[in-house]
């Protein structure tokens, strides 16, 4: 079973909070600080931005994550603390040491994490406030209000928690992210906290966060702009008393698999929840040469403007499809692609061996009509596949962005 709010305490010996303190003050009632924590100190992993720019906590955060420790994360939105020379440096310890006082842990065992306006200054007394408040309102029910917190030009919270029987004990693995525009990660302004009660080492830790993000989280794109805070963070605190878990062996397996599938969920509902979008499109390539290859077709479609738009349009346009198919630098025949769209309302081929049909452009439109959209490309050349996400390119994304800042 899976659930879908306080996601991220529902692991054993796990609390959050979210409060507002108007760290963004043309926003009057958006909660704007949360805080995870844990009873028992942690291991911990994390995924971080590619982009050469990084955020003052992203920095702080690896630099943690290299050790496996910590024990709680604290975080703001609306304030990326980007681009904010030493003084983002010294606010980012300023956030970590006042949780950490509150709390009760060590200064360095405490995450930091924000998202928001780049290049200005952290309003740190509103901030610090924020730290004190939520840090008395931390429960196992407060997994919404923290994942309310986190949000920016997100039009919904991002939830999820499954459990899964580890040799007859129940591991717990929950889940929140946020998301919206800014997003085409290698790792996006994208935040994603992830919390287990297994017990399991920190390297393990890492490797299954690195092929669960590999899947999820990195073939996703929004609108193709990588930003300087995204971080993905998963602590563990072996509360659930399990055999601790080996890389490679069948717990690992099942553990990965579960992991996988909250990273799908959320990555699915940050492509769905993008800035304008009214339209989830999934690019799934077929019979590729290699999985390499399938992931980096499919993320090119997603991620193509036109492509987009013809979605948003609903125009089955499929040159403009395999068009991005043929720039993404994987290997193909061009005389054997097919192209398919489906959604609720069915499915239709557009292209085949490389060359457009004659189709019912009715029934297509009709298909393109639905909230969730698939795009086909098979490439008949293997047997491995890849699947990406994204969404339209609407209106509102640009009258959003015109005016974030002000």
């Amino acid at each position: 079973m899976a659930v879908f709010e306080n996601a991220v305490t529902c692991a054993d010996g796990f609390r959050a909070g979210g409060v507002h303190v108007g760290v963004k003050t043309s926003n009057k009632e958006k909660k704007d600080i949360a805080m995870i924590c844990s009873d028992l100190p942690c291991r911990v992993a994390g995924v971080f931005t590619t982009n050469k720019i990084k955020a003052a906590p992203v920095r702080y955060d690896m630099e943690i994550v290299e050790t496996h420790k910590a024990q709680a994360v604290v975080i703001n939105s609306g304030n990326a603390n980007a681009c904010t020379g030493p003084q983002g440096d010294e606010d980012v310890r300023t956030m970590a040491k006042t949780a950490a006082s509150l709390l009760g842990v060590p200064e360095n065992d405490v995450l930091v994490c924000s998202t928001g306006v780049i290049g200005q200054a952290m309003p740190m007394d509103r901030v610090v406030k924020g730290i004190k408040e939520v840090s008395l309102c931390l429960s196992e029910n407060g997994g919404r209000h923290a994942a309310e917190a986190i949000l920016t030009t997100d039009v919904y919270r991002k939830e999820m928690a499954k459990s899964v029987d580890l040799d007859g004990v129940t591991v717990t693995i929950g889940g929140m992210a946020k998301g919206s525009g800014m997003i085409c990660p290698n790792m996006a302004t994208m935040l994603c906290f992830l919390t287990t009660d297994a017990v399991i080492d920190g390297e393990t830790l890492q490797k299954a966060l690195n092929e669960a993000v590999a899947l999820s989280f990195n073939q996703i794109s929004v609108d193709g702009d990588m930003s300087t805070n995204d971080t993905c963070l998963i602590l563990a605190n072996g509360a659930a008393g399990n055999a601790s878990i080996r890389y490679g062996s069948k717990a690992y397996q099942r553990f990965v698999a579960v992991l996988k599938d909250i990273c799908f969920y959320l990555a699915k509902k940050i492509a769905r929840d993008g800035e304008g979008a009214s339209h989830l499109l999934e690019a799934k390539v077929i019979h590729a040469k290699s999985e390499s290859d399938a992931l980096l077709a499919a993320k090119t479609v997603v991620s193509s403007n036109l492509v987009k738009a013809a979605i948003f349009g609903k125009d089955a346009n499929w040159g403009r499809i395999i068009c991005a198919v043929g720039y993404a630098g994987v290997e193909i025949d061009p005389e054997k692609v097919d192209i398919s769209l489906e959604s609720y309302k069915g499915e239709i081929c557009v292209a085949e061996n490389g060359t457009g049909l004659v189709f019912d452009e009715i029934l297509a439109e009709e298909i393109l009509t639905e909230e969730n959209i698939s795009v086909i490309i098979d490439l008949k050349l293997g047997d491995a596949e890849g699947k990406a996400w994204g969404c339209d390119l609407t209106y509102d994304y640009v009258k959003i962005n015109a005016d974030y800042r002000t």
